[in-house]
């Protein structure tokens, strides 16, 4: 039916963008026994990054997952990872915490789980990648003026044992295979290092399974009975 009335009606300023799509309703997910942290884009450390770059910053995830250690009502968390990984201690950080907590977690790395990313999706108590997901392993590196080559390149190859020490011991990749995967030539046109899909990232002992969320909030229940 056509509407007579003379005066026209206007859409909510709070319920709709300037794109005119509406701003999505989202649940209040804040009682469930179960919380999930997403990592996603670029992890942000002690450098603001570009508005535009998606980022995922280390100083909001923190408090996050020490209130879910702190609560009495959260049983377990799920950690979704879709993260190119960006700042090294900000992405160490995050893991230690992640693999510090008595609370139950898994994680499951969806899209891509790349560089520093890998560590987080190692620190939970079970790790999962989807079929079609990636991870990149390389080297550690860094672009700018670099004064005093010979102290960075040993800053830079300790920094990179941290990694490897923490992943290998959280995994069950050992170490040698993990310098190789990233020392690699032929793998990656422009740079060093492996891009590992979905069961190959379980072959190598980086990840846990293949799976699905719905996989991994099976194995997180089961944790929290036991």
């Amino acid at each position: 039916m056509c509407n007579t009335n003379d005066e026209k009606s206007t859409p909510n300023d709070t319920e709709v963008k300037n794109d005119g799509l509406k701003e999505p309703v989202m649940p209040d997910v804040s009682k469930l026994p179960i919380q999930c942290i997403t990592i996603v884009g670029q992890v942000e450390g002690h450098m603001v990054l570009p508005e535009q770059n998606k980022t995922t910053k280390y100083e909001h995830v923190i408090p996050l997952l020490l209130a879910i250690e702190e609560s009495d009502e959260i049983k377990g968390f799920v950690l979704i990872l879709n993260t190119m990984g960006g700042d090294v201690e900000a992405g160490l950080a995050i893991a230690e915490m992640v693999s510090g907590m008595a609370t139950p977690s898994v994680s499951l790395v969806l899209g891509g789980g790349h560089s520093i990313g890998i560590t987080m999706a190692t620190s939970a108590d079970k790790s999962y990648i989807a079929p079609t997901a990636t991870m990149m392993v390389h080297p550690v590196r860094m672009n700018g003026v670099v004064i005093g080559v010979e102290q960075t390149y040993n800053y830079l190859r300790r920094m990179q044992e941290r990694i490897i020490s923490f992943v290998c011991s959280h995994s069950n990749i050992d170490d040698e295979t993990l310098l190789r995967l990233m020392n690699e030539t032929e793998e990656i046109s422009n740079d060093t290092g492996t891009v590992l899909i979905g069961q190959e990232a379980v072959d190598y002992g980086l990840i846990d399974s293949v799976g699905t969320i719905a996989m991994c909030l099976e194995d997180l229940k089961e944790m929290i009975e036991d």
